[in-house]
């Protein structure tokens, strides 16, 4: 379970990385539109199954992450 889980959240890991680099090039407002929404649903899912392995470990040392992906 612990390694089906940890493929999982390297996936989302990969498809964040990608709709960053996506990002960072020349799109039409509707592709803008769509990775935006890929990449917050991505997010959120990388955290609710991170939030489930690891329950106490990082749960409290997330830090909040802005719409580029930096850490504020």
């Amino acid at each position: 379970m612990l390694d089906e889980n940890l493929a999982r959240i390297r996936a989302h890991r990969n498809n964040i990385h990608r709709y960053r680099r996506l990002l960072k090039t020349r799109l039409s407002a509707l592709e803008r539109q769509f990775i935006e929404r890929r990449l917050t649903e991505e997010r959120s899912a990388l955290e609710s199954l991170t939030a489930a392995t690891f329950p106490v470990a990082l749960s409290a040392t997330q830090a909040p992450i802005d719409v580029r992906g930096a850490i504020q």
